[in-house]
This record gives structure tokens, sequence and C-alpha cells, in this order.
């Protein structure tokens, strides 16, 4: 069986508290887009072997164990019981990028062998599951446009509307851990709330729809920073970094035309759906 499980981008993120637990509550947007891993498995003729993850692409020397994609399984075991499968997983969404892409991967596991070995879980009930993968794992079970609070993990409707919008995503080639982005952050739940800002237009985000992260990344990453306003100096009506970095995009009214020298970081151009 295939799948390809797609990125997202943050429209916006507010770090609004530190929890007890350690963890921060959040307000923000996600948003997919039409870039994307390949994930397939197979079962196993010999079935005590056991499951293994073969990974190529841009994550080709990554510890198979330590991928998001084998915690899914090995949660789903925890629930059923079925054979042994060999996976492959080709990357092409950067780890450390803001772009959901290990999330996005475990979470189409999860869909992919409920499907196949008709597990008959719904909606709701693999939302939990992807919950004890990842903060933003059960945004990748449905994959709509949400408003996303708490940890990330609580997701709503909300009606905006980016349809023929274009949008380009830039790559740094520099993995942020996501620790490292909390690390620099202080919470400020000041001011309008994220669900007024994005009811204005999209030429009037810039400056209001902020990411939190931002401040904190630029500093340590300066090119990151760079990449944004580059992004703004090509005609974008908003720019940001998606999550904790270090990708960047732009929203643009039309399809754009970007100077060369920033075609070796583009990830790809979509128009927004």
């Amino acid at each position: 069986m295939v799948v390809f499980p797609k990125a997202k981008i943050n429209i916006g993120l507010r770090i609004m508290e530190k929890r007890p637990d350690g963890y921060h509550n959040i307000e923000t947007f996600f948003y997919p887009v039409d870039v994307a891993d390949a994930l397939e498995f197979v079962v196993r003729k010999d079935n005590r072997k056991g499951d293994a993850l073969k990974v190529t692409g841009i994550m080709e020397d990554s510890d198979p164990e330590k991928n998001l994609v084998m915690k899914a399984v090995k949660v789903m075991r925890q629930s059923f019981d079925f054979p042994a499968i060999r996976i492959h997983l080709h990357k092409t969404i950067p780890a450390g990028a803001g772009l959901g892409g290990g999330s996005s991967d475990a979470a189409w596991m999860l869909k992919a062998l409920n499907r196949y070995f008709s597990f008959g879980l719904n909606s709701e009930e693999l939302h939990s599951i992807a919950g004890r993968i990842g903060s933003d794992a059960p945004f990748f079970i449905d994959g709509t446009p949400s408003f996303a609070e708490g940890v990330g993990n609580i997701l709503s409707e909300f009606p905006l509307d980016l349809t023929s919008y274009h949008i380009v995503i830039l790559y740094p080639e520099t993995n942020i851990s996501t620790v490292e982005a909390y690390a620099g952050c202080v919470p400020c739940p000041a001011g309008l709330s994220l669900r007024q800002l994005l009811t204005l237009p999209v030429s009037e985000w810039r400056g209001r729809v902020v990411n939190d992260f931002e401040l904190n990344i630029f500093r340590l990453y300066p090119q990151v920073g760079r990449l944004k306003m580059a992004l703004y100096e090509a005609g974008a009506l908003y720019a940001s970094m998606s999550g904790s970095g270090s990708a960047v995009y732009g929203i643009f009214d039309g399809e754009p035309e970007l100077p060369h020298e920033l075609s070796r970081y583009r990830l790809n151009t979509v128009q927004l759906q």
C-alpha cells in the first residue's frame, strides 16, 4: 500500500502560556501544502522478522528506530494484532523545517494501517491515537485547514479562503529542533487573538499575523530571516517562518517570478486550494 503524506504550513503562531507539564499552549492555523513524502508498506512473508523501515531521500542516514513511522506502528500494535510489515519511506519534506513531515508520516501510517487491515477506526479515534505520537499529528488525520489550540492538538474549523493564492516555500537547509525553538521564547498572550487577525485580508497580515518563534530563530539563524525578507522583496503579500522553522513561505497574488539566487532554496510553488 502506498500513500503520500503532505506537509503543512503555520499561518501565525502565538505562544500563549507555559503549561504545568512543561509544554506550551499556542494558537496557530494549519494549512496543508502539496509537498509530500512517499510511504509504502507490504506484509512480510516471515512474521518472525518483525517490522522494518527503510528510509531514502533526504534523510536516508537517519535512524529508522527513532522515526515516528515506527512509533506509529508500535502504538497501533498496542491495540491491534497484525502481521509484521516492511516499510519504505522516501523523504522530500525536510526535518526541522516546521513543515510537520514526521508527524504527517506517522498520521498517514496510522490511516494506512487502519484501511489495509480494516480496523474500523473512525476519524475521532485516529485523532486520539495520533495525539500519543505528536502534538500536531492529529491534524494530518483529516488534513483540512484548521485552527489549532492547546499544544496544537485541539482543532476546529475556521473560514479562511486562500483559493487562487500561490505559495513559495524556501528551505535554507537548516535543521531547528523544537526544543531549541521554545528555549528562547517568552509567552505573549496580549493583543488581538489570531482568530481576529486572520479575518483581515491577506494583504494586511504583514506585521500583524506573527510567528512568535521568529524573533529568537532569526537571531540564532540570520539566514532564515533574510529569506523571509527576500520573499517580501519578490512581491509576497505575506511571508512567514512556518512553525518552529526553518522553512519560510510567501503567499503571492499570482505565480511569482523569484530571483535566481532564491532558486536553490525553493521546495515547491503551489496554488493554494
